[in-house]
Formats: C-alpha cells, structure tokens, sequence
C-alpha cells in the first residue's frame, strides 16, 4: 500500500463512512484499516482525516501510541512474544532472544523475505502457561529456547521456503 490505489482509497472511504454516526469513531475506523491492510502508513492516515475531519496529528497520535496498530507492513507470521513478570522469570528473554538470532531481526522488526515480524508483548494473559508466544493469534505454551528452531522451520515449510 506505499502508494495509496484508487480501490484502496475507496475501501477506506467505506470504512470510514461505516461509522460516520458515532460519537468518536477513530478507533473503529484505524481497527478495520489494520485488520483490512495489517498497517496505517501515513498517506491513509491523511485520507482518514479528509473523511472525518480529525487532523492528522491526532490520529499518528492513536496509531503510535496502541502497540496493535502498525505504521508499517507486518509480516505473514507475527510472532509475539511476552515478556511480561511470569513469563520473564520463566526464561522469555532468551526466548526472544533465540527467536531474534534465527531471524535476525530485533523485537519490532520484520524479516527481509517478509514472513516474520518479531514483537516483545507485555502481559497476554497466560501467566499459568509462561512462558507464552503467540503466533498469528495462536498462543504456544510454556515455550522453550529448544522449540523455536522447531517452529520456525514449520512455519517455513507452510510456505515452501527452506530453513
């Protein structure tokens, strides 16, 4: 989406005219342009606030400060993994840390073949089962440094790649 394409630009006057009779809609409106595209860059930013009347500053500022929306394209596989209090004591870091050299890419980053984007969560809930990765929105219990490889070289072989 780096050059904003006429059907694009239509998708996201939709979305916005979806919820043009709420209070404050810009939450709704940059949840489904995440969901649509998987980032906000900033030229759609500018079309939301053509459409809405909300500057522009103002939706960066909601765009930057909630870790679910991107200002860049995330890859194919985000793979998030939590560093939160009981997943720290339970060997997170290295979890990451395992994850970032295999890839390498540091938290926050994606992969240059695009099918990986690392990011370190704070608390997703999962305390009973820490250390916690969630993949794509599936969460991998009590995951250990040895299982990464494991899953890397899985989620490759989905997409025809070598490890």
């Amino acid at each position: 989406m780096a050059r904003l394409s006429s059907s694009a630009a239509q998708k996201i006057t939709e979305i916005c005219n979806r919820y043009k009779n709420e209070k404050t809609p810009l939450m709704m409106i940059l949840s489904d342009i995440q969901n649509e595209y998987g980032y906000i860059p900033l030229e759609v930013q500018e079309l939301v606030s053509k459409e809405t009347g909300i500057s522009v500053a103002e939706i960066y500022g909601v765009v930057t400060f909630y870790s679910f929306f991107s200002l860049t394209p995330k890859g194919k596989y985000v793979i998030g993994c939590c560093l939160g209090t009981a997943c720290y004591v339970k060997g997170a870091q290295q979890v990451i840390d395992k994850f970032s050299d295999i890839l390498k890419i540091k938290p926050g980053e994606t992969s240059e073949d695009g099918l990986f984007t690392l990011d370190a969560l704070r608390c997703i809930g999962a305390c009973g089962i820490a250390p916690a990765v969630s993949i794509n929105g599936t969460v991998y219990p009590k995951m250990t440094v040895d299982q990464v490889q494991k899953i890397i070289d899985d989620l490759k072989k989905q997409e025809g790649t070598s490890a």
